[in-house]
């Protein structure tokens, strides 16, 4: 089950660009929640808390207990987080997305390999893990923190599948053809231009030996 954390969030009584950007000097995260029948509410979280919170969870699939201005927590998901693409660890704005026990949501969770593929062990092969992550949809209680695929048994050239995946109580909304890894053969170096070991034939020889065509001219000399 995913993990839940609790995060204590203020209502924010003024909005627009202006705000937000000073909101984020003072250290604190424009954010939103809404969800199943709420409208829209623009809140403030704190930055150094929230960037602590997501040290060590998933936050696509972990359920945060809300608390707004100290009244009781509501479930919620963190469904965006915004980041400066110049500097990534700066947060500018959050989505969360309140949820209810007896409703299911639609998620992604992560998905983990787990074991040393025999293509890979034995043979020297490259797992390469081409889906990261699946989408599911479940009920808020029975959230897998992540999905674990073992590939212990995964040869050269063999892939594994969205359908090899079994998550209890969650329906997969992939393709189940879908590969999610494989393990292909190892790269073979350019093998190097041939080197001739033969030595080069000799030029056909034209002319006769001098001895040779000396010898020929005594004779016909003394004929």
């Amino acid at each position: 089950m995913a993990h839940q954390v609790s995060l204590a969030v203020r209502r924010r009584r003024h909005t627009g660009k202006g705000a937000a950007r000073s909101l984020r000097r003072q250290g604190k995260i424009p954010a939103v929640i809404y969800g199943h029948n709420r409208p829209a509410e623009p809140l403030e979280l704190d930055g150094a808390a929230f960037a602590r919170l997501l040290t060590g969870i998933s936050a696509a699939s972990t359920i945060l207990d809300v608390s707004l201005d100290g009244g009781p927590p509501v479930k919620a998901l963190i469904r965006e987080i915004q980041r400066n693409t110049l500097r990534p660890a700066e947060i500018l704005h959050v989505d969360l997305y309140e949820v209810r026990a007896d409703e299911k949501i639609t998620l992604e969770v992560p998905v983990h390999l787990v074991g040393v593929p025999d293509g890979v062990r034995n043979f020297g092969g490259v797992l390469d893990q081409v889906m990261h992550r699946i989408q599911i949809r479940v009920y808020p209680s029975d959230i897998p923190e992540r999905v674990d695929l073992d590939v212990t048994n995964l040869a050269i050239g063999h892939a594994m599948f969205v359908r090899d995946i079994s998550i209890p109580k969650a329906e997969i909304l992939n393709d189940p053809a879908l590969p999610v890894c494989s393990v292909v053969a190892p790269r073979t170096e350019e093998a190097a231009p041939a080197v001739a070991t033969e030595a080069p034939a000799e030029p056909e020889l034209i002319r006769k030996p001098k001895a040779e065509e000396e010898a020929e001219a005594e004779d016909q000399a003394k004929e």
